[in-house]
């Protein structure tokens, strides 16, 4: 038998001033966008903004629908049309923040595994890493990468004869 660890780096910090300017940006850029969402059932409106490595942020909100399944995060919102919209450039990086039912920030903040997986692909798909920010009520924290999210993750590697990192 053979034992693994398996560690997650999050570096937190306590508030915007202390990020570096496009980190702030993308936080802003979330919070301003998760004000647009569509979500009249949970109550709970989240907005990721990220950033391409040709520069360009784009953003989304989570859009809710009566037919559960039917509606769709803010990451996989952002992260679709980017990848529609720019098929070639990879996701750098990924701010997301969300606004409760009393209109406060979320306390705490992580994607859905749904959007981990999506995330991950395009991971995969580009050979780069994608920083992932995570601005909650308290503090702010990041993480190097999306396996940070999804360590013992299902991938196109499972699909052939690759080597996974575990």
């Amino acid at each position: 038998m053979q034992t693994k660890e398996i560690k997650i780096l999050v570096t937190r910090y306590e508030n915007l001033e202390e990020l570096i300017t496009t980190d702030r940006e993308l936080v802003l850029a979330a919070r301003q966008i998760a004000e647009t969402a569509y979500a009249p059932y949970s109550k709970f409106k989240v907005g990721a903004a990220l950033i391409l490595d040709n520069g360009q942020i784009v953003k989304g909100s989570n859009q809710e629908n009566a037919a559960t399944p039917a509606g769709v995060c803010a990451e996989r919102s952002a992260l679709f049309w980017a990848n529609a919209n720019f098929p070639n450039s990879a996701v750098k990086a990924i701010a997301i923040s969300a606004v409760d039912q009393s209109g406060n920030r979320a306390l705490h903040l992580s994607p859905c595994g749904i959007c981990r997986q999506a995330l991950l692909e395009s991971e995969h798909r580009f050979k780069e890493p994608i920083r992932i920010i995570l601005d909650s009520r308290n503090n702010i924290e990041i993480l190097n990468d999306v396996e940070s999210l999804l360590p013992l993750s299902f991938n196109g590697n499972s699909l052939t004869n690759g080597n996974n990192k575990f």
